[in-house]
């Protein structure tokens, strides 16, 4: 298989040195089918401008069809010194066509062939991770249904707070989740944009048609200016944010079901066979899927950081840096396709300790925020409420009860306007059918959402 060849203003051939250190096809081979798709669009469209010739076209078309099959069955030889997957191809291509495969890299540069390419991977790979996340959501919301009188202290600063229910708590991350979603599509749309045919970086004088690639490749709309197509790396910076995200929710979640595995709180138990044990100490189950989930979310992060260093000081247009950009975007991807992978079983199959969360669902004093609204509704002003209550929680933890627990006349000796009624406030799951506005943790609220999320996620 030939190699690229150089220009004739060289006067000497690449060191092979050189040729190991500039290439990029170990990492970008991966973009083949996009290039070649690209290709076959770009071809097509030089037929109809007249710049190739109808038979020029078809050849070319079936020969990269059949260099995609090579590819895909392992019959394609990688060679470094064509330093990446465009090369890789073309040679290949002139290989079996001679000139009329040196005709299509008619009126385009590698410099806008790349941000073709690169652009169709991360619309492919949204699709891929949205379909994930919609997996995700799902398994939070089977847990929803199991979770729908579970009630579970909700905390603050990692003290106890109030209470929610399970299934409040389980719908905050298809919240979180739908989120990264919606971020992604928003990043598509800025994706979706076709540079190619802006050229090296002041476009062409060929009479090229960008609007026939442009419906071809299924994009919705083309890049305006050349020196900004030729640079532009926003759309990789976009995407590897929307999946450091993810990565964010993701490592959130694990550490709060970490904690909740622990003897310490108990609350839930992890699947055996996503923990590993110690090499020491034969008792421990530890939660190492979790531990991974969480450390993976550093490396995301220290990738779009990367990304962002690479591009802050270049100068327009292209400059070869770019090729950087590769091993953080596409290990993104297969980080957190990996981490959805592993997070979606985990949630289906670990289960709630039901007994253990019930047993100390009294012990923090979750009711105290209800109590304080009692009062407000007795029209004691809110800051007044608040130090009342806070008065009445010290008196019950000197007594070591609970406020339920707490007889009626010591909390009428700080608050008068106290009534038998207040009983009915107290305890978590008074606390519970007390919550009525929207977006709360009371139970009409609850099942509206759960209805909503089956709707939203096609759930029968």
């Amino acid at each position: 298989m030939s190699t690229p060849s150089r220009s004739g203003v060289f006067g000497s051939a690449t060191d092979p040195k050189m040729l190991e250190f500039s290439e990029s096809i170990s990492q970008d081979h991966r973009l083949y089918q996009h290039d070649i798709n690209g290709s076959i669009a770009h071809a097509q469209m030089l037929a109809k401008t007249g710049l190739i010739t109808a038979d020029d076209c078809k050849q070319i078309e079936h020969e990269l069809r059949i260099i995609r099959q090579e590819i895909e069955q392992d019959e394609f030889v990688f060679v470094a010194a064509q330093e990446d997957i465009h090369m890789a191809i073309e040679s290949r291509l002139v290989e079996k066509l001679g000139d009329i495969g040196r005709k299509l890299h008619t009126a385009r540069s590698r410099n806008d062939q790349v941000s073709t390419d690169l652009r169709l991977w991360i619309r492919e790979a949204i699709q891929t991770i949205d379909g994930q996340l919609t997996r995700l959501q799902s398994s939070f919301l089977k847990q929803a249904e199991q979770t729908k009188e579970l009630v579970l202290p909700a905390y603050t600063h990692l003290q106890r707070a109030q209470p929610v229910l399970g299934a409040h708590y389980m719908l905050a991350y298809c919240e979180k989740f739908n989120r990264d979603r919606e971020r992604l599509k928003n990043v598509n749309q800025r994706n979706n944009i076709l540079p190619l045919g802006t050229g090296a970086v002041a476009g062409t004088s060929l009479p090229i048609d960008r609007e026939i690639v442009r419906q071809k490749l299924g994009f919705d709309g083309v890049m305006a200016n050349s020196l900004d197509a030729s640079s532009d790396r926003d759309f990789v910076l976009d995407y590897c944010y929307g999946l450091s995200m993810i990565g964010v929710h993701l490592s959130g979640w694990a550490e709060e079901w970490i904690l909740w595995s622990t003897v310490e709180f108990n609350f839930l138990q992890l699947p055996e066979a996503f923990c590993t044990c110690s090499s020491m100490m034969p008792q421990k189950i530890n939660p190492d899927a979790l531990e991974l989930i969480r450390g993976k979310s550093a490396r995301l992060i220290g990738h779009l950081t990367s990304l962002l260093t690479l591009i802050k000081g270049l100068p327009l247009a292209y400059n070869r840096d770019l090729q950087e950009d590769k091993n953080p975007l596409f290990d993104t991807y297969d980080t957190v396709f990996s981490c959805l992978e592993i997070a979606i079983t985990v949630i289906e199959q670990s289960v709630w300790n039901r007994e253990a969360i019930e047993h100390n669902l009294d012990q923090g004093y979750l009711d105290a925020t209800t109590l304080m609204e009692y009062l407000i509704l007795k029209g004691i002003p809110q800051r007044a409420a608040h130090h009342m209550v806070g008065t009445i929680v010290r008196k019950a933890m000197e007594r070591g009860v609970s406020l339920q627990d707490l007889p009626l006349e010591v909390m009428q000796a700080v608050c008068q306007n106290l009534e038998d009624d207040v009983y009915k406030v107290l305890g978590t799951k008074n606390s519970i059918a007390a919550f009525q506005s929207q977006g709360s943790t009371g139970m009409l609220q609850v099942k509206d959402q759960i209805a909503l999320w089956k709707k939203r996620l096609g759930v029968v």
